[in-house]
């Protein structure tokens, strides 16, 4: 199994794509973290299920000291930490508006989710990492920054910054055997966005559209992508960015 006996913590992976990686991460071998401000309890059970080991860490991504606990309560119970992946963000529920019409405190939270999560959270792991000269980071963000819509600046944004932290990251961490990269997911249809969406439809015609691979994208569709970087195979790996959207954008 690719990844045996690997400790690997997945924010915002209680729903959607998040307990799909989780439970991808353990049927590939690995021991799996799942850290989430919403009750990870069901995602902890199909982990279990998958024949995975798991344990549930209660985060807020946007907080310093919840984000070091989660980093501290991983290391103190397994002893270890392989891997990491940023995925916890503000997505689903959103609503379109243009970069004027937002209002402050909706784009301050955004930032404070889907980019200052992901910092807090490599820089509570790194200690533990360095200390073993391995690591790997995966920060989850999107084919939006690549598009520039309009109406949803503040995740574009976002997503856009996480690309700049991979790079910054592997750059500051390559010395100490940490290998960070990105993978950007297109337009994923989860159960989230069935049940919060009512353009789903015709936003996923829209992108499906513009594929390479004219289907509707799935959280499955992810799973590689995600083990192969954490995996020995991806080894001498770092700073780059993978698309999985299909062929949509070929960079």
């Amino acid at each position: 199994m690719i990844l045996k006996e690997k400790v690997i913590i997945v924010t915002g992976a209680a729903r959607g794509i998040g307990k799909v990686y989780a439970k991808g991460i353990a049927e590939a071998g690995g021991k799996v973290v799942v850290a989430d401000i919403l009750d990870g309890d069901s995602t902890l059970e199909e982990v279990r299920q998958a024949g995975g080991e798991a344990l549930c860490v209660h985060t807020d991504v946007s907080d310093e000291q919840s984000v070091q606990a989660l980093a501290e309560t991983t290391h103190n119970h397994f002893g270890r930490i392989d891997g990491l992946v940023n995925n916890a963000a503000m997505f689903a529920g959103m609503t379109y508006h243009s970069f004027d019409q937002i209002a402050v405190e909706e784009w301050d939270r955004v930032m404070a989710v889907n980019v200052k999560g992901p910092w807090l959270a490599a820089r509570a792991v790194y200690p533990f990492m360095k200390a073993r000269g391995a690591g790997k980071i995966i920060n989850i963000a999107s084919g939006a920054p690549f598009k520039g819509n309009p109406l949803f600046s503040h995740y574009s944004v976002s997503k856009g910054a996480v690309l700049a932290l991979t790079r910054v990251l592997a750059r500051s961490m390559g010395k100490d055997g940490i290998c960070v990269n990105t993978v950007a997911p297109g337009f994923t249809h989860t159960d989230i966005l069935i049940a919060t969406r009512e353009d789903l439809e015709a936003v996923d015609e829209i992108e499906v559209a513009s594929r390479a691979i004219p289907r509707t994208e799935y959280p499955e569709d992810l799973i590689g992508a995600i083990v192969f970087f954490l995996s020995s195979g991806a080894d001498f790996i770092t700073g780059q960015t993978l698309l999985v959207d299909g062929g949509s954008y070929m960079l």
